[in-house]
C-alpha cells in the first residue's frame, strides 16, 4: 500500500471539503450556454438528483459529473489505493443513484444529458466549442439523452 503524503485526518478534511456545486466543469458549461442565450435554473430541489442545470423551456436537464466521484471509465478516474472496499462501495452507490435519478427524470418526461468532467478537463478533453455545440444541438433537438465524454485514448 502506498503511503499518503498527509495524515488520515487531513485527507478526510480535504475530501469532505470538495463541493458538489459550482465546480469548474459546471461553471464552464453554464458560461458556454448562457453566452449562447440559453437560460436555466440551477440545482432544482424538486427534481430527482437536483440537476446542475434545468432548462424548463426545453424540458431538459444537464448533469455535470466529476469522473472520480461518479466512477467514470476514463483517464481521470482511478480507484484509490487505500480503503479500496470503502471507495468501491461509495462509487458503486453513486453510480446506482445516478441511474435511478436518470430513469426517474425520463419517466417524468424530462430529457437528460450528462457531461463528464473529462469532456472539459484533462489531456483527452474536447474543445470548448465542441462541448458547447454538442449541448446546444441537443437542447434544440428532440433527442431524449446525451452523454459527452472526453476523446478516447490515443
Amino acid at each position: 500500500m502506498c503511503a499518503d503524503r498527509v495524515t488520515t485526518f487531513v485527507r478526510s478534511r480535504i475530501m469532505a471539503s470538495i463541493g458538489s456545486k459550482d465546480t469548474k466543469p459546471e461553471l464552464k458549461i453554464r458560461s458556454l450556454l448562457h453566452r449562447q442565450g440559453f437560460r436555466f435554473r440551477l440545482h432544482r430541489k424538486d427534481l430527482p438528483g437536483k440537476p446542475d442545470l434545468v432548462f424548463q423551456r426545453y424540458r431538459a436537464v444537464i448533469f455535470v459529473h466529476g469522473c472520480f466521484w461518479h466512477g467514470h471509465n476514463c483517464h481521470l478516474f482511478s480507484m484509490p489505493k487505500s480503503r479500496r472496499e470503502f471507495w468501491r462501495q461509495k462509487i458503486d452507490r453513486n453510480r446506482e443513484r445516478d441511474e435511478v435519478q436518470r430513469e426517474t427524470l425520463i419517466a417524468l418526461g424530462w430529457r437528460v444529458a450528462t457531461v463528464w468532467e473529462c469532456a472539459l478537463m484533462g489531456r483527452l478533453r474536447l474543445s470548448t466549442d465542441d462541448v458547447g455545440e454538442g449541448c446546444m444541438a441537443w437542447l434544440l433537438s428532440s433527442e431524449a439523452a446525451l452523454e459527452l465524454r472526453g476523446r478516447e485514448a490515443e
